[in-house]
């Protein structure tokens, strides 16, 4: 039996690994980043920490979408995913201020940044770990290890995760571990070399490949494909509430209802969940008098009702588009309810997704007479899965982060004194009433105008309450009134233009809305945290002489 030295072959050419805890006491003289450099040198070992992190990543991702494929498991699989978990517990801890800065930001693109983040911060650790490999093999293991624990406590904590789901986790761990002090020792003696490279690149095409196939492919996948093409939610001949009048026909004024493709999205979920509607059930529980259980084809057979509802997210910045409206067809939750017999006292009902995701709604918005929705289908279709197929809340008069829960599976009846929703512990109100608002949609901020009569329109909306009056403000002079499109219903927004009589030079034009009990909105600037934005949406316009 021989012992081998750092920098010798050993026995049939096997790579030694070298004395990993010995201080390293060369460091090359001269410019660190020419030849010899401390730079140049310590290259190899940047890279020999991401290919064995990427590596092990894509054997994680790959076994949770074998798990996937396979159909050995059911519903939201983001629970086994560790760049999921890792991204969820990140959305679930992200400060309101944080969370503000990205939905103003960015928007609806604010999932693809945070994976861009995380992308970002995983390189630089595993490079930072293959450099401290070089001398020291035992850090470099204990900071593998840190990482598996974050990955694993983000994991066992997610709502519904289950004993297996760190299974894809350790599999990847081990690999990790098993590579590094391999191509450490490789490179302590060949120097950097093109295979590391060349792993490195395969490696993170195969994450990124193991990640779309756990979006858009598999078992799970394919059969919620076809159960959302299979249901017919809209029975036929049910009547569509009238909406004549309700386009006050300006160009650049967005539809009053908007297309499913176009309406924003705003969710904690970094995967879209995927069911069934044979598999949803919806379970009312808590303070009541009965437990209930609802299936889909029960939902379907009850007699159902479309409305048109605006929702708006209470991250909407003044003069934003995170608001849209649209047709919805469901069951109003007031008669689940009255099945189930709210106890006396209880004041509030928190409705879970599948994805743990919560929210706190007022019992009486639920059951008082506007038409609040167990939704199956938007705008005549069933509900697209990034709206909540099959089945979601759509409650008029209170903004989404309280009521919109999606791929809703569960509501407990009970009390805002006893539970809580996802946001109001982040500093959220527990309410979340919508509050009145207006915006000039054209002509836009920045807009170059010829002198003469300009169409000044917008949207302004007070859901539950309508709008009764719009009026136009142009350089602080005097307010005048706006001309009203129809309202077919207070739960929706409503359309307004001011036939505007331009001269020449800058102006600035500003709206406001009054609310049909009366209220005229505020001219109080505030963000939208903690219980939405207010002030007056202006903007600023050049007119040519």
């Amino acid at each position: 039996m021989t012992s081998e030295q750092p920098g010798q072959s050993g026995p049939q050419g096997v790579l030694p690994v070298p004395a990993w805890d010995a201080p390293d006491p060369s460091e090359p003289p001269g410019d660190p980043f020419g030849p010899g450099g401390w730079a140049v040198g310590n290259l190899g070992y940047a890279v020999d920490g991401l290919v064995a992190g990427a590596t092990g990543l894509l054997v994680a991702e790959a076994l949770d979408v074998a798990f996937t494929l396979g159909g050995w498991v059911s519903g939201n699989s983001s629970g086994r995913s560790p760049i999921l978990a890792v991204g969820a517990a990140f959305v679930d801890l992200t400060p309101a201020w944080l969370k503000e800065w990205a939905v103003a930001s960015f928007g609806t693109g604010d999932k693809a940044v945070l994976f861009a983040g995380m992308a970002i911060v995983l390189a630089v650790l595993f490079v930072a770990i293959g450099l401290v490999a070089r001398t020291r093999h035992t850090l470099a293991t204990a900071l593998v290890g840190v990482l598996g624990v974050l990955a694993l406590v983000a994991q066992l904590t997610r709502a519904g995760a289950s004993p297996t789901d760190p299974i894809p986790l350790v599999g990847g761990l081990a690999v990790t571990l098993w590579m590094l002090p391999r191509l450490v020792a490789r490179t302590a003696i060949e120097g950097p070399s093109r295979r590391e490279a060349l792993g490195l690149a395969g490696a993170a095409a195969g994450v990124a490949l193991a990640t779309a196939v756990r979006g858009s492919g598999g078992v799970i996948a394919a059969n919620a494909s076809a159960s959302r093409a299979a249901a017919v939610p809209v029975p036929s001949g049910l009547p569509i509430p009238a909406a004549a009048g309700a386009e006050i026909g300006v160009g650049g004024v967005g539809p009053w209802a908007v297309s499913n493709a176009d309406f924003y999205r705003i969710d904690t979920a970094l995967t879209v969940p995927r069911l069934t509607a044979e598999a949803w059930s919806l379970r009312v529980w808590g303070e009541v008098e009965r437990e209930v259980t609802l299936t889909w084809a029960q939902l379907v057979g009850k007699p159902l009702i479309q409305r048109y509802v605006t929702l708006a997210c209470v991250s909407n910045e003044v003069g934003g588009h995170l608001v849209g409206n649209a047709l919805w067809t469901g069951w109003p939750v007031r008669e689940l309810l009255r099945e189930a017999g709210a106890k006396a006292g209880a004041d509030m009902v928190l409705s879970r997704s599948i994805d743990g995701w919560t929210a706190g709604t007022p019992l009486s918005a639920l059951t008082d007479d506007r038409d609040a929705l167990l939704a199956v289908a938007m705008n005549g279709v069933a509900l697209p899965f990034e709206h909540g197929f099959p089945v979601r809340l759509v409650v008029p008069g209170l903004y989404g982060y309280v009521s919109a829960t999606k791929w809703v599976t569960d509501l407990k009846v009970t009390r805002f004194a006893d539970d809580m929703g996802y946001w109001t512990p982040r500093g959220w109100s527990a309410l979340g009433p919508v509050k009145t608002a207006s915006r000039i949609d054209v002509p836009r901020s920045g807009a170059r105008l010829p002198a003469g009569r300009v169409a000044v329109a917008g949207v302004a909306w007070a859901m539950h309450r309508g709008i009764q009056a719009v009026q136009v403000q142009v350089d602080g002079g005097p307010w005048a009134d706006a001309r009203l499109a129809t309202e077919p219903t207070v739960d929706s927004w409503r359309q307004w233009v001011f036939e505007w009589d331009a001269g020449p030079g800058s102006h600035v034009l500003t709206v406001r809305a009054r609310d049909g009990a009366g209220e005229w909105q505020t001219a109080v600037q505030t963000t939208s945290d903690p219980d939405g934005a207010t002030g007056h949406h202006s903007v600023t316009v050049a007119v040519a002489g």
